[in-house]
């Protein structure tokens, strides 16, 4: 299966978006619809004053009228009129635009209201007749003056629902982010789970009802983890005990075999391997039971205290000096002291098994190398185990650290399990094995802590 890549998007954020673009629209159709309606009032309100201007010029006593009011709502409104009689102008506004109104005037006659086109501008006219046409009123104005109170209050509107929006970002994202302390509550409620605490999370004073589903889901897989787990420690200590007792009947009734036939020492290699069989067969049972026993989840629980490295290294390296005889190895050891916090027991488990797999695969005659020295990235300690060999290869490096996986093809004889034990127990220490093909032929395993 191809590895995809999944994008993680925050719930939260994802909240507060929802919220805003719903905003967003809400307020976008209320400001068009505002906006629509000013439009509509504006014309409604300019067409009536245009209206009440022609019907000052239709009834007014030219020669008495000082034209006092009709110049003021003219100035005020950009509106500019003219008054014929019998294509006679009898008057008409100081800055009249439309100089050749006979061209314009057809676009009229037929509505009492219209729009048209003149000197780059559109206009709105009112025309209205008198005596049978014998007097006329033309009033005019071009629209730009009727919508620049419109988008001046449109302008403002805008600006005032853009704060609402920042306004409304801050508090959403305030009051959602305190909501979600409880989904942060919960979550630490949940990390805190290990193997020794299974047991349900308490559902009393859930504030959303959504999560009550997955609540319930959450138990009852932490029922059966539990249910799960107690038949695993029941097993695995069934198995230790049925187990250990026959392979312990077994190796007593080798050693009486072995005194009660010494005189035929033609049936003591046949009794040898029987014994080695059962040597193994109890050793693989130890790593099972202390694999089961390693949780790398409670490494804060693990005792651990301050030691001298190379004290263990020593040791371990003493226990080995029978078989690096036997086989004829040359081991070369660089080292110095140093101190580390570790838990001294399971460290020296990690030394013996990555020493046991280095003589195992070394061949006879062979050379081992072990290292330890300062990291000079983290300014802590790495250990190098490094062995002869040939015949190595990456996809054999790829597999190392797996459960009873053993290089074929070597006749050598192993359970499969020291390097992941090792493994298991480096990350119990912060730590981590890395494996590579050694300058030598062989494996090079390189031993190194985080922290």
């Amino acid at each position: 299966m191809k590895n995809q890549n999944v994008k993680v998007i925050s719930l939260q954020q994802r909240l507060i978006k929802t919220a805003m673009l719903g905003s967003i629209f809400a307020g976008l159709i209320a400001l068009l619809s505002l906006l629509g309606f000013s439009i509509y009032q504006t014309m409604s309100v300019q067409d009536k004053i245009m209206d009440e201007i022609s019907d000052m010029l239709l009834v007014s006593d030219l020669n008495h009228y000082s034209g006092t009011q009709l110049d003021e709502l003219s100035e005020e409104f950009d509106i500019q009129y003219q008054l014929k009689f019998q294509q006679q102008t009898l008057t008409q506004s100081t800055e009249f635009e439309l100089s050749d109104f006979q061209q314009v005037q057809h676009l009229t006659d037929t509505s009492e209201y219209g729009f048209f086109w003149a000197n780059s501008q559109l206009w709105r006219s009112h025309y209205v007749e008198k005596e049978q046409g014998k007097i006329t009123a033309w009033v005019v104005q071009p629209l730009t003056q009727r919508f620049e109170h419109v988008w001046q209050s449109f302008l403002i509107y805008s600006g005032v629902l853009i704060f609402l929006w920042l306004l409304q970002w801050l508090i959403s994202h305030f009051l959602i982010k305190k909501q979600f302390r409880y989904f942060q509550s919960l979550s630490q409620e949940i990390s805190a789970k290990n193997a020794q605490d299974l047991a349900p999370i308490q559902t009393q004073n859930v504030e959303f009802k959504e999560l009550q589903p997955l609540l319930n889901q959450l138990n009852s897989l932490l029922q059966r983890l539990d249910q799960s787990l107690m038949a695993e420690q029941r097993f695995t200590a069934d198995a230790s005990h049925e187990l250990r007792s026959p392979l312990s009947a077994i190796q007593m009734r080798l050693q009486v075999l072995k005194r009660q036939y010494q005189n035929l020492p033609e049936l003591q290699p046949y009794l040898d391997n029987i014994q080695q069989d059962v040597q193994r067969g109890t050793q693989v049972l130890e790593n099972l039971l202390l694999l089961a026993r390693l949780d790398p989840t409670q490494a804060s629980q693990l005792p651990m205290e301050s030691v001298n490295l190379r004290l263990i290294i020593e040791e371990v390296m003493q226990s080995f000096a029978v078989h690096l005889q036997q086989k004829q190895l040359q081991l070369q050891v660089k080292y110095q002291d140093f101190n580390h916090t570790v838990n001294a027991e399971l460290f020296s488990i990690v030394i013996r098994n990555l020493m046991d797999n280095a003589i195992r695969y070394t061949p006879v005659g062979g050379c081992i190398v072990f290292t330890m020295q300062h990291d000079l990235n983290s300014e802590n300690v790495i250990m190098i185990v490094e062995n002869s060999g040939d015949n190595l290869n990456e996809d054999v490096i790829a597999q190392l650290g797996q459960r009873f996986y053993r290089v074929l093809g070597t006749k050598t004889q192993g359970s499969g399990l020291g390097l992941s034990i090792a493994k298991k127990i480096m990350n119990l220490h912060g730590g981590a094995l890395v494996f590579s093909v050694s300058a030598l032929g062989g494996l090079k395993v390189v031993l190194k802590f985080d922290q």
